[in-house]
Protein backbone atom coordinates (compact mmCIF):
# COMPACT_ATOMS: atom_id res chain seq x y z
CA UNK A 1 0.00 0.00 0.00
CA UNK A 2 1.35 3.22 -1.05
CA UNK A 3 2.20 6.34 1.36
CA UNK A 4 -0.82 8.37 -0.10
CA UNK A 5 -3.50 5.88 -0.08
CA UNK A 6 -2.24 5.47 3.86
CA UNK A 7 -2.55 9.08 4.37
CA UNK A 8 -5.68 9.17 2.75
CA UNK A 9 -6.56 6.33 4.65
CA UNK A 10 -5.44 8.23 8.10
CA UNK A 11 -7.70 11.31 7.02
CA UNK A 12 -10.70 8.90 6.65
CA UNK A 13 -10.14 7.55 9.63
CA UNK A 14 -10.22 11.31 11.50
CA UNK A 15 -12.96 12.59 9.61
CA UNK A 16 -14.97 9.68 10.72
CA UNK A 17 -14.20 9.68 14.13
CA UNK A 18 -15.00 13.23 13.91
CA UNK A 19 -18.31 13.01 12.68
CA UNK A 20 -19.80 10.48 15.27
CA UNK A 21 -22.03 12.10 17.23
CA UNK A 22 -22.13 9.51 19.89
CA UNK A 23 -19.20 7.36 21.89
CA UNK A 24 -21.07 4.37 20.10
CA UNK A 25 -20.91 5.95 16.50
CA UNK A 26 -17.32 6.76 17.42
CA UNK A 27 -16.50 3.21 18.06
CA UNK A 28 -17.81 1.90 14.85
CA UNK A 29 -15.61 4.31 12.82
CA UNK A 30 -12.73 4.03 14.53
CA UNK A 31 -13.14 0.29 13.75
CA UNK A 32 -14.59 0.35 10.26
CA UNK A 33 -11.53 2.79 9.24
CA UNK A 34 -9.14 0.66 10.62
CA UNK A 35 -10.16 -2.36 8.77
CA UNK A 36 -10.42 -0.21 5.89
CA UNK A 37 -7.30 1.10 6.19
CA UNK A 38 -5.54 -2.27 6.66
CA UNK A 39 -7.40 -4.52 4.07
CA UNK A 40 -8.63 -6.71 6.89
CA UNK A 41 -12.36 -8.39 6.94
CA UNK A 42 -12.69 -7.79 10.82
CA UNK A 43 -11.64 -5.51 12.93
CA UNK A 44 -12.90 -4.75 16.88
CA UNK A 45 -11.91 -1.80 19.57
CA UNK A 46 -11.62 -2.98 22.65
CA UNK A 47 -10.99 -1.60 26.63
CA UNK A 48 -8.95 -2.08 29.33
CA UNK A 49 -11.28 -2.30 32.13
CA UNK A 50 -8.87 -1.64 35.04
CA UNK A 51 -10.87 -2.89 37.81
CA UNK A 52 -12.29 -5.77 36.22
CA UNK A 53 -8.73 -6.84 34.79
CA UNK A 54 -10.36 -7.74 31.60
CA UNK A 55 -10.24 -6.62 28.25
CA UNK A 56 -13.97 -5.85 26.96
CA UNK A 57 -15.17 -5.46 23.39
CA UNK A 58 -16.86 -2.14 22.69
CA UNK A 59 -17.30 -2.90 19.09
CA UNK A 60 -17.13 -5.77 15.67
CA UNK A 61 -17.25 -4.65 12.36
CA UNK A 62 -16.63 -6.58 9.22
CA UNK A 63 -17.20 -9.93 8.52
CA UNK A 64 -18.56 -11.10 11.61
CA UNK A 65 -18.12 -15.11 12.97
CA UNK A 66 -20.72 -17.13 14.70
CA UNK A 67 -21.82 -15.77 18.10
CA UNK A 68 -19.93 -12.36 17.36
CA UNK A 69 -22.36 -9.16 17.77
CA UNK A 70 -22.13 -5.20 16.33
CA UNK A 71 -21.81 -4.11 19.96
CA UNK A 72 -21.58 -7.30 22.58
CA UNK A 73 -23.37 -6.55 25.48
CA UNK A 74 -21.08 -9.36 27.60
CA UNK A 75 -17.90 -10.36 25.52
CA UNK A 76 -14.73 -10.06 27.48
CA UNK A 77 -11.54 -11.69 28.36
CA UNK A 78 -9.32 -11.51 31.57
CA UNK A 79 -6.27 -10.08 30.55
CA UNK A 80 -3.98 -12.29 32.59
CA UNK A 81 -5.19 -15.08 29.42
CA UNK A 82 -3.11 -13.04 26.70
CA UNK A 83 0.35 -13.08 27.69
CA UNK A 84 1.31 -10.10 25.18
CA UNK A 85 -0.98 -7.88 26.82
CA UNK A 86 0.35 -8.25 30.10
CA UNK A 87 4.36 -7.78 28.83
CA UNK A 88 2.49 -4.48 26.88
CA UNK A 89 1.02 -3.33 30.14
CA UNK A 90 3.64 -4.50 33.38
CA UNK A 91 6.76 -4.81 31.16
CA UNK A 92 7.86 -3.25 27.79
CA UNK A 93 5.60 0.26 27.88
CA UNK A 94 6.37 0.28 31.81
CA UNK A 95 10.12 0.18 31.27
CA UNK A 96 9.92 2.79 28.39
CA UNK A 97 9.51 1.05 25.30
CA UNK A 98 6.91 2.28 22.77
CA UNK A 99 3.36 0.93 22.38
CA UNK A 100 4.14 -0.56 19.22
CA UNK A 101 1.37 -2.83 17.13
CA UNK A 102 2.32 -6.86 16.83
CA UNK A 103 1.00 -8.98 14.07
CA UNK A 104 -0.21 -12.49 15.39
CA UNK A 105 -0.87 -15.72 12.87
CA UNK A 106 -3.27 -18.63 12.62
CA UNK A 107 -0.18 -20.92 12.30
CA UNK A 108 1.38 -19.18 15.44
CA UNK A 109 3.57 -21.20 18.06
CA UNK A 110 2.24 -24.22 20.47
CA UNK A 111 4.25 -24.50 23.54
CA UNK A 112 5.70 -28.20 24.61
CA UNK A 113 2.66 -28.78 26.52
CA UNK A 114 0.51 -28.40 23.36
CA UNK A 115 -0.89 -25.10 24.57
CA UNK A 116 -1.69 -22.63 21.81
CA UNK A 117 -2.21 -18.78 23.25
CA UNK A 118 -6.00 -17.29 23.01
CA UNK A 119 -5.01 -15.02 20.03
CA UNK A 120 -3.90 -17.97 18.02
CA UNK A 121 -6.27 -20.40 19.09
CA UNK A 122 -9.22 -17.13 18.59
CA UNK A 123 -8.10 -17.08 14.89
CA UNK A 124 -7.95 -20.39 14.10
CA UNK A 125 -11.65 -21.35 15.50
CA UNK A 126 -12.67 -17.86 14.07
CA UNK A 127 -11.33 -18.49 10.79
CA UNK A 128 -9.32 -15.75 10.45
CA UNK A 129 -5.20 -16.13 8.82
CA UNK A 130 -3.89 -13.33 10.77
CA UNK A 131 -4.35 -10.29 13.12
CA UNK A 132 -2.43 -7.19 14.13
CA UNK A 133 -2.80 -6.38 17.38
CA UNK A 134 -2.21 -1.97 18.37
CA UNK A 135 -2.07 -0.89 21.51
CA UNK A 136 -4.09 2.42 22.34
CA UNK A 137 -2.62 4.69 25.02
CA UNK A 138 -5.07 7.37 25.83
CA UNK A 139 -4.48 10.52 28.61
CA UNK A 140 -0.64 8.98 28.97
CA UNK A 141 -2.12 5.61 30.12
CA UNK A 142 -3.01 2.29 28.33
CA UNK A 143 -6.49 2.17 27.47
CA UNK A 144 -7.06 -0.74 25.50
CA UNK A 145 -6.55 -2.00 21.63
CA UNK A 146 -7.43 -1.85 18.14
CA UNK A 147 -7.37 -5.58 16.26
CA UNK A 148 -7.83 -6.02 12.90
CA UNK A 149 -7.60 -9.53 10.95
CA UNK A 150 -7.77 -11.07 7.47
CA UNK A 151 -9.51 -14.21 6.60
CA UNK A 152 -7.52 -17.39 6.15
CA UNK A 153 -5.34 -17.16 2.58
CA UNK A 154 -4.88 -14.13 2.32
CA UNK A 155 -1.71 -12.12 2.86
CA UNK A 156 -0.68 -11.87 6.16
CA UNK A 157 -0.29 -9.14 8.09
CA UNK A 158 3.52 -7.62 8.17
CA UNK A 159 5.85 -5.72 10.07
CA UNK A 160 4.82 -2.60 7.59
CA UNK A 161 1.40 -3.58 8.25
CA UNK A 162 1.96 -2.91 11.88
CA UNK A 163 3.98 -0.26 12.33
CA UNK A 164 1.12 1.57 10.19
CA UNK A 165 -1.52 -0.14 12.81
CA UNK A 166 0.34 1.66 15.38
CA UNK A 167 -0.36 5.19 13.82
CA UNK A 168 -3.88 3.96 13.28
CA UNK A 169 -4.11 3.82 17.00
CA UNK A 170 -2.91 6.84 17.73
CA UNK A 171 -5.15 8.38 15.20
CA UNK A 172 -7.74 6.75 17.33
CA UNK A 173 -6.96 7.64 20.24
CA UNK A 174 -7.20 11.53 19.59
CA UNK A 175 -10.64 10.58 18.04
CA UNK A 176 -11.83 8.65 21.63
CA UNK A 177 -10.45 11.73 23.27
CA UNK A 178 -12.15 14.39 21.43
CA UNK A 179 -15.53 11.89 22.00
CA UNK A 180 -15.11 12.17 25.53
CA UNK A 181 -14.76 16.18 25.56
CA UNK A 182 -17.83 16.23 23.55
CA UNK A 183 -19.50 13.96 25.88
CA UNK A 184 -18.58 16.01 28.52
CA UNK A 185 -19.46 19.31 26.58
CA UNK A 186 -23.38 17.60 26.66
CA UNK A 187 -23.40 16.46 29.89
CA UNK A 188 -22.88 19.66 31.35
CA UNK A 189 -25.18 21.25 28.56
CA UNK A 190 -28.19 18.69 29.96
CA UNK A 191 -27.48 18.66 33.32
CA UNK A 192 -28.20 20.45 36.43
CA UNK A 193 -24.76 21.44 38.16
CA UNK A 194 -26.17 21.27 41.70
CA UNK A 195 -28.49 18.15 41.99
CA UNK A 196 -26.37 16.22 38.98
CA UNK A 197 -30.36 15.72 37.58
CA UNK A 198 -31.45 16.69 33.87
CA UNK A 199 -32.08 20.77 33.80
CA UNK A 200 -34.79 22.10 31.28
CA UNK A 201 -33.27 22.05 28.08
CA UNK A 202 -32.95 17.89 28.60
CA UNK A 203 -36.82 17.86 29.70
CA UNK A 204 -37.86 20.18 26.29
CA UNK A 205 -36.11 17.67 24.12
CA UNK A 206 -37.62 14.44 26.20
CA UNK A 207 -40.70 15.52 26.03
CA UNK A 208 -40.71 16.62 22.41
CA UNK A 209 -39.61 13.58 21.62
CA UNK A 210 -42.14 11.82 23.27
CA UNK A 211 -45.06 13.38 22.48
CA UNK A 212 -44.11 12.88 18.77
CA UNK A 213 -44.14 8.92 19.88
CA UNK A 214 -47.49 9.31 21.35
CA UNK A 215 -48.69 11.13 18.41
CA UNK A 216 -47.24 7.85 15.87
CA UNK A 217 -47.91 5.07 17.99
CA UNK A 218 -49.96 6.13 21.30
CA UNK A 219 -47.66 5.80 23.75
CA UNK A 220 -48.64 6.99 27.31
CA UNK A 221 -46.94 10.47 28.16
CA UNK A 222 -46.68 11.62 31.61
CA UNK A 223 -45.40 14.54 33.04
CA UNK A 224 -44.80 15.31 37.13
CA UNK A 225 -44.12 18.94 38.08
CA UNK A 226 -42.95 19.40 41.84
CA UNK A 227 -42.92 22.44 43.30
CA UNK A 228 -40.56 22.19 46.32
CA UNK A 229 -42.08 23.85 49.71
CA UNK A 230 -40.40 26.36 52.30
CA UNK A 231 -37.31 26.76 50.31
CA UNK A 232 -37.23 31.16 50.55
CA UNK A 233 -37.67 29.73 54.38
CA UNK A 234 -34.66 27.65 54.82
CA UNK A 235 -32.62 29.85 53.22
CA UNK A 236 -33.65 32.83 55.29
CA UNK A 237 -33.50 30.94 58.29
CA UNK A 238 -30.96 28.53 57.98
CA UNK A 239 -29.05 30.30 55.16
CA UNK A 240 -28.11 29.04 51.51
CA UNK A 241 -26.16 26.35 52.04
CA UNK A 242 -28.63 24.43 53.93
CA UNK A 243 -31.15 25.39 51.13
CA UNK A 244 -28.85 23.56 48.49
CA UNK A 245 -29.19 20.78 50.60
CA UNK A 246 -32.58 20.63 50.57
CA UNK A 247 -32.49 20.84 46.62
CA UNK A 248 -29.75 18.02 46.31
CA UNK A 249 -31.88 15.48 48.63
CA UNK A 250 -35.44 15.97 46.85
CA UNK A 251 -33.09 15.49 43.62
CA UNK A 252 -32.13 12.28 45.37
CA UNK A 253 -35.89 11.23 46.23
CA UNK A 254 -36.77 11.98 42.72
CA UNK A 255 -34.40 10.24 41.22
CA UNK A 256 -35.12 7.20 43.53
CA UNK A 257 -38.93 7.26 42.36
CA UNK A 258 -38.49 8.04 38.77
CA UNK A 259 -37.01 4.44 38.83
CA UNK A 260 -39.91 2.78 39.13
CA UNK A 261 -40.32 4.17 36.22
CA UNK A 262 -38.30 2.40 33.36
CA UNK A 263 -36.96 5.18 31.43
CA UNK A 264 -37.95 7.61 33.39
CA UNK A 265 -35.70 11.38 33.44
CA UNK A 266 -35.74 13.28 36.50
CA UNK A 267 -35.01 16.84 36.13
CA UNK A 268 -34.81 20.39 37.54
CA UNK A 269 -36.53 22.78 35.44
CA UNK A 270 -34.82 25.46 38.13
CA UNK A 271 -34.94 27.47 41.36
CA UNK A 272 -37.35 25.16 43.85
CA UNK A 273 -38.77 23.46 40.41
CA UNK A 274 -38.46 19.83 39.35
CA UNK A 275 -40.36 17.68 37.24
CA UNK A 276 -40.27 13.77 35.70
CA UNK A 277 -41.12 12.67 32.29
CA UNK A 278 -42.22 9.10 31.83
CA UNK A 279 -43.12 7.34 28.38
CA UNK A 280 -45.00 4.12 28.35
CA UNK A 281 -46.17 3.45 32.08
CA UNK A 282 -49.56 3.94 32.57
CA UNK A 283 -51.20 7.43 33.93
CA UNK A 284 -52.42 5.13 37.15
CA UNK A 285 -48.11 3.84 37.52
CA UNK A 286 -46.98 7.77 37.33
CA UNK A 287 -49.55 8.64 39.90
CA UNK A 288 -48.54 6.19 42.46
CA UNK A 289 -44.92 7.43 42.19
CA UNK A 290 -46.25 11.20 42.74
CA UNK A 291 -48.15 9.90 45.65
CA UNK A 292 -44.44 8.49 46.78
CA UNK A 293 -42.53 11.41 46.08
CA UNK A 294 -45.18 13.37 48.38
CA UNK A 295 -44.48 10.96 51.32
CA UNK A 296 -40.64 11.13 50.99
CA UNK A 297 -40.93 15.19 50.48
CA UNK A 298 -43.23 15.30 53.26
CA UNK A 299 -40.08 13.23 55.25
CA UNK A 300 -37.32 15.72 54.62
CA UNK A 301 -35.46 18.11 57.22
CA UNK A 302 -36.64 21.78 57.08
CA UNK A 303 -38.58 21.16 53.89
CA UNK A 304 -42.34 21.42 54.06
CA UNK A 305 -42.65 18.92 51.32
CA UNK A 306 -43.83 19.46 47.70
CA UNK A 307 -46.92 20.57 45.18
CA UNK A 308 -47.12 17.89 42.49
CA UNK A 309 -48.77 18.25 39.68
CA UNK A 310 -49.23 15.27 36.95
CA UNK A 311 -50.54 15.53 33.61
CA UNK A 312 -50.97 12.49 31.21
CA UNK A 313 -51.87 11.35 27.83
CA UNK A 314 -53.58 8.09 29.67
CA UNK A 315 -56.24 10.73 31.35
CA UNK A 316 -59.11 12.25 29.48
CA UNK A 317 -57.22 15.69 29.17
CA UNK A 318 -58.34 15.87 25.59
CA UNK A 319 -55.39 15.40 22.51
CA UNK A 320 -52.09 16.62 23.36
CA UNK A 321 -50.71 17.80 19.95
CA UNK A 322 -47.18 19.54 21.24
CA UNK A 323 -45.32 19.69 24.32
CA UNK A 324 -46.24 22.45 25.54
CA UNK A 325 -50.00 21.80 26.25
CA UNK A 326 -48.43 18.55 28.46
CA UNK A 327 -46.42 21.41 30.15
CA UNK A 328 -49.39 23.30 30.97
CA UNK A 329 -51.51 20.98 31.90
CA UNK A 330 -48.69 19.54 34.30
CA UNK A 331 -48.02 23.19 35.79
CA UNK A 332 -51.83 24.28 36.70
CA UNK A 333 -52.37 21.04 38.14
CA UNK A 334 -48.95 22.03 40.66
CA UNK A 335 -50.27 25.61 40.88
CA UNK A 336 -53.97 23.84 42.53
CA UNK A 337 -51.77 21.61 44.49
CA UNK A 338 -49.79 24.49 45.61
CA UNK A 339 -53.09 26.33 46.54
CA UNK A 340 -54.53 23.79 47.97
CA UNK A 341 -51.38 22.68 50.63
CA UNK A 342 -52.08 19.22 48.93
CA UNK A 343 -50.79 16.35 50.81
CA UNK A 344 -51.23 14.34 47.07
CA UNK A 345 -50.63 15.28 43.41
CA UNK A 346 -53.23 16.89 41.89
CA UNK A 347 -53.86 14.86 38.18
CA UNK A 348 -55.24 17.11 34.99
CA UNK A 349 -58.23 15.90 33.94
CA UNK A 350 -59.66 13.64 36.57
CA UNK A 351 -61.64 16.14 37.99
CA UNK A 352 -64.72 16.03 35.05
CA UNK A 353 -62.40 15.59 31.95
CA UNK A 354 -62.40 18.50 29.57
CA UNK A 355 -64.49 20.03 32.58
CA UNK A 356 -61.53 19.52 34.49
CA UNK A 357 -60.75 23.34 36.47
CA UNK A 358 -57.11 22.52 36.05
CA UNK A 359 -57.73 21.54 32.04
CA UNK A 360 -60.09 24.68 31.16
CA UNK A 361 -57.38 26.98 33.08
CA UNK A 362 -54.89 25.13 30.98
CA UNK A 363 -56.02 25.70 27.63
CA UNK A 364 -57.95 29.06 28.78
CA UNK A 365 -56.38 32.15 26.07
CA UNK A 366 -53.19 33.99 27.86
CA UNK A 367 -54.28 35.79 30.82
CA UNK A 368 -54.23 39.93 30.54
CA UNK A 369 -50.95 41.79 31.58
CA UNK A 370 -50.69 41.78 35.56
CA UNK A 371 -52.66 38.61 35.34
CA UNK A 372 -50.14 35.43 35.60
CA UNK A 373 -51.68 32.12 35.47
CA UNK A 374 -49.79 31.40 39.18
CA UNK A 375 -52.14 34.07 40.63
CA UNK A 376 -55.49 32.79 39.06
CA UNK A 377 -54.96 29.40 40.41
CA UNK A 378 -53.63 30.21 43.56
CA UNK A 379 -57.21 32.14 44.30
CA UNK A 380 -59.41 28.68 43.79
CA UNK A 381 -60.71 28.31 47.39
CA UNK A 382 -59.15 25.57 49.38
CA UNK A 383 -61.22 22.33 49.19
CA UNK A 384 -63.34 23.12 45.96
CA UNK A 385 -61.08 23.01 43.15
CA UNK A 386 -63.21 25.95 41.83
Amino acid sequence: MGEDVRLRAVVTLAQGMAAARSPRDSWRAAARGACRALSGSFAALSMWERERGRLRVLVNVGELAEGEEEFPEGEGYPVHQFPEITEFLHERWAKGGEPDAWVETADGPVDRAGYCHQRVAALRRRGRGCCVVAPIVLHGRAWGELYVARPTGAEVFDRSDADFATVLAAVVAAGLAQTERLEEARRLAFTDALTGLANRRAVDIRLDEAVERHRADGSVVSLVVCDLNGLKRVNDTFGHAAGDRLLERFGTVLSLCGAMLPGALAARLGGDEFSLVAVGPSADEVVRVGDEICSRAAELDHGDGVACGIASTGDPIGEVANARRLFRLADAAQYKAKALRAAKPVVAGRDGGLDDPVVRLADSPPPAAGEGERRRIRGLEPGTGR
